[in-house]
């Protein structure tokens, strides 16, 4: 299967997906978005063209995906692409396997988050993240709320927790809460 990616003026155009491929089509999106940041826009909306955003749809994800992700790798210079595509693909298995390519009608209420720093088993930050990983596998996350923010990497570092690698661990334990906890438990004092 032949696929073109077109990187022009910052927009992505995709006139073909390919599934094997999409993580090239998803590198293509990223850079565009990276350079749009840089060059000084800052309205998501005019990231992504149709093809571009259909791409994204098209593995469950959306425009505030990316631009998330890139503006922080511009302004504090993490998370880098790879823990991007890494979240992503994490995202994207979910989607295929669980939702079965059918994005869910459901949107977190980001009040409803626990406070920054809300604790359990002694560890700062973690009921929050479970719930934030949880939207996010899901893509229930509202525009304003972000898998892999700062408050979310001081977690992971502190914890010695790559960001996909939780999602993937709460995609295990989704079900079971005090798993995922004692999961975060042993991983911290590894």
């Amino acid at each position: 299967m032949t696929r073109r990616v077109v990187i022009g003026k910052g927009i992505v155009t995709i006139t073909e997906v390919n599934h094997y491929t999409h993580q090239q089509t998803l590198k293509a999106i990223w850079k565009g978005a990276v350079a749009k940041y840089e060059g000084g826009s800052r309205e998501p909306d005019s990231y992504f063209n149709e093809s571009a955003l259909s791409e994204l749809a098209s593995v469950g994800l959306n425009a505030m995906d990316v631009y998330d992700y890139a503006e922080d790798f511009v302004t504090r210079g993490e998370p880098d692409f790879e823990t991007f595509l890494m979240v992503s693909e994490a995202r994207r298995d979910y989607f295929l396997t669980v939702q079965e390519g059918q994005p869910s009608a459901n949107t977190l209420d980001s009040n409803t988050l626990p406070p920054k720093t809300d604790e359990v088993a002694g560890i700062v930050w973690l009921p929050r993240i479970m719930l934030k990983a949880i939207a996010k596998l899901r893509g229930e996350l509202p525009p304003e709320t972000m898998y892999g923010c700062g408050g979310d990497r001081n977690f992971f570092k502190e914890n010695n927790i790559h960001p996909a690698e939780f999602l993937r661990a709460a995609w295990a334990y989704e079900d079971e809460t005090s798993k995922l906890i004692d999961w975060v438990v042993a991983r911290k004092s590894s």
